[in-house]
């Protein structure tokens, strides 16, 4: 079978991640639950009369796929596999108030229209002409996972060249007080917020978009090898030990053979425990890192997770913001990602150097 390959990556996030060195400019925001996007230059890639008409989440897939695709040097790739938990929530939100302002009747169908997980597949097709295979997949904090999954099986089996695969959520201004009223955010007394020394319950949440690049033959912009990725419902924190070791077993590795491993710390610390286990267990000697401080937290955040570890490999260097211990490794060959959310949706991604 093929291999997979990581030619091109890009990121919207609530740092300046577009078009800048890796982790140049970056703010650590103690002050705030919910952190706010740092906006791309949409004019670079949309009309602004297309752009006024479009959800922000719409945009920024469009932006960070653009992105992608010119770093990887594609025009128009073979598939488009996106990865979304929660959609376009802003215009699903303007339907549903639209819904009970009119009482049910005299509707425009837009908000509803525009509000559907797809969209931004959809969005990124049209402006590409492309008429390829294109799928979305919405599975709560897999989704991006599940979407990778998907992406490396079309070219591992040769129905794909060149895939563009990306995870892709948005805030909502309903849907964030909801969140906080469940506890899944933070209470804005709790501020100064932190992910490692935290002792309160709930995450920062954010938003953003970030699309890769995979295709079957490795290139002079290769980041890594996607080796494999497996996802898991439900775990109990004294499995993901065994769940990890056989999934690496799978790969003919073993724990000693990670040169680094990325966590997905949110500061809960309801389930931090997870990634504690394993950080003080079979991983007590391995450097670590962890992102959900830049990027908060969302469904789809381990994509931001698996853009820092593609640069990790890349580059062959942990930077200083996102170190989790002091370790320092030789070289960055095998990195792995590990992320939950609430206890489930559990997800192991290996990458390794070229």
């Amino acid at each position: 079978m093929k291999k997979c390959y990581i030619n091109g990556t890009a990121c919207v996030s609530s740092q300046k991640t577009i078009n800048t060195a890796f982790l140049q400019d970056i703010i650590v925001n103690h002050g705030d639950n919910i952190l706010e996007l740092a906006l791309p230059d949409y004019k670079e890639v949309i009309p602004p009369a297309a752009a006024r008409r479009m959800a922000k989440g719409v945009k920024n897939g469009i932006v960070a796929s653009h992105w992608a695709m010119k770093e990887a040097g594609t025009q128009n790739p073979d598939a488009i596999i996106t990865g979304t938990g929660m959609g376009c929530s802003v215009d699903s939100e303007k339907f549903l108030k639209a819904l009970i302002d009119n009482k049910e009747e005299f509707l425009t169908p837009t908000s509803f229209i525009q509000s559907t997980h797809n969209t931004v597949g959809g969005q990124i097709a049209l402006g590409l002409q492309c008429k390829a295979y294109n799928f979305t997949y919405v599975n709560g904090a897999v989704s991006f996972e599940s979407s990778l999954i998907d992406a490396i099986m079309q070219i591992e089996e040769g129905e794909a060249a060149t895939v563009l695969v990306g995870g892709v959520e948005e805030t909502a201004e309903n849907t964030m007080n909801f969140l906080q009223l469940s506890g899944s955010i933070k209470d804005k007394a709790q501020s100064p917020y932190s992910v490692l020394e935290s002792d309160t319950t709930g995450a920062v949440f954010s938003e953003g978009a970030t699309f890769f690049v995979l295709e079957d033959e490795q290139k002079d912009t290769t980041y890594a090898e996607l080796k494999d990725v497996a996802i898991y419902n439900v775990l109990k924190q004294d499995e993901v030990q065994a769940k990890l070791e056989a999934f690496l077993a799978n790969n003919k590795l073993t724990v000693n053979d990670i040169d680094a491993i990325v966590l997905g710390y949110n500061g809960d610390t309801r389930y931090d425990g997870y990634y504690t286990a394993l950080a003080n267990g079979i991983f007590s000697a391995t450097p670590q890192a962890y992102y959900k401080h830049l990027s908060g937290e969302f469904n789809t955040a381990s994509a931001f997770g698996l853009w820092v570890a593609s640069h990790i490999v890349k580059l062959q260097e942990i930077p200083q913001v996102i170190k989790v211990n002091s370790i320092e490794g030789k070289s960055y060959k095998n990195v792995l990602l590990y992320n939950q959310y609430r206890s489930i949706d559990h997800s192991f991604t290996l990458i390794s150097q070229c």
